[in-house]
């Protein structure tokens, strides 16, 4: 049976107000929560970013959900202290965390000074981090030497069992590339046929382990206040991914935002005041075979995410229950 989770979106609302809103919305019937790791948010309007894993500890003590998070190892944090925070969380909270890695944004990344590279070194990268995460997580002593370094790392506080390490992919060339280490694969979009190519070639790959998808929603009083909403708080969920990877600041995206279409926004996520509509778009995409879907609600105010965590609890969840 699909579970539905939260999506906490650290780029978009404060850390404190961010953790009131997962207690509120496990005590609504999410299932489960995910974050994003970010250093900076998209748009300078969305004006936020906090220290998504400070705030992971928060909530995994404040909730009894499970909670993932999606993070870039090997550029702004070393794989070696990313392992540490996996391991950590995973000891203090058995059997409810998991970390996704992906291969990174310059958003988030140029800040350290090195150059940006391409898209090929970048995955090299990540599957070597991964290699390093897994290894340190297992209570090896690790030394590496190739597009990351490490010398003579061990971990000293670890999980009985590890954390598991998803694979965070959005073309099927990637989900297919890292197939052989992940654990699971998480991926993002509304489109029922692109997601059933990513799942295919992950599987087709070899891969194991669950599917998770994160979706994003804009759900407000009717159609035009969600498409406003969709415009004003997560244009940049309209840009194409391999745009999105190297444009390095918030002031940027905006640039690169600025004629997007309506059209542009419904095709990136679902827009409707409906919650009918979502349950039934919702229950499409569930059905390519994903083991948890992950809401985005991207309307950033109080009002938006409460209004939606309490209706989608009470009114679309158990119906998308009903139907799984």
């Amino acid at each position: 049976m699909t579970l539905f989770g939260y999506h906490c979106s650290h780029e978009q609302i404060a850390p404190s107000r961010l953790l009131r809103h997962v207690v509120r919305a496990h005590e609504a019937g999410f299932d489960a929560a995910m974050s994003s790791d970010h250093l900076a948010p998209w748009t300078p309007q969305q004006g936020h970013s906090g220290h998504a894993w400070t705030w992971l500890g928060a909530a995994l003590a404040a909730t009894p959900l499970p909670f993932g998070v999606v993070t870039a190892p090997g550029y702004l944090t070393h794989p070696v202290t990313t392992a540490h925070a996996i391991a950590t969380l995973g000891e203090m909270f058995p059997g409810r965390f998991w970390a996704a890695l992906g291969s990174g944004e310059a958003l988030n990344e140029h800040v350290t000074g090195e150059p940006w590279p391409e898209k090929e070194a970048r995955e090299v990268r990540l599957r070597e981090c991964a290699e390093v995460i897994r290894a340190l997580l297992s209570g090896e002593e690790v030394t590496h030497d190739g597009e990351v370094r490490v010398s003579r790392a061990k971990l000293w506080s670890l999980p009985e069992q590890a954390p598991p390490l998803v694979a965070a992919a959005v073309s099927p060339q990637s989900a297919a590339r890292h197939a052989e280490w992940a654990d699971g694969l998480i991926t993002v979009g509304s489109d029922p046929r692109a997601l059933r190519e990513v799942v295919h070639a992950y599987r087709e790959a070899g891969g194991r382990g669950p599917l998770r998808l994160q979706v994003h929603l804009a759900w407000g009083r009717d159609d035009r206040q969600s498409l406003e909403m969709a415009r004003r708080d997560w244009p940049n969920g309209a840009l194409p991914p391999h745009q999105t990877w190297d444009i390095p600041t918030p002031e940027d995206f905006l640039t690169h935002t600025a004629d997007i279409t309506d059209e542009d926004l419904r095709a990136a996520m679902i827009v409707s005041g409906d919650p009918s509509v979502h349950r039934d778009r919702i229950a499409e995409l569930a059905d390519v075979g994903f083991d948890e879907v992950m809401l985005h609600q991207v309307g950033a105010d109080a009002d938006a995410q409460e209004s939606f965590i309490d209706t989608f609890g009470e009114r679309v969840l158990p119906e998308l229950r009903s139907v799984a």
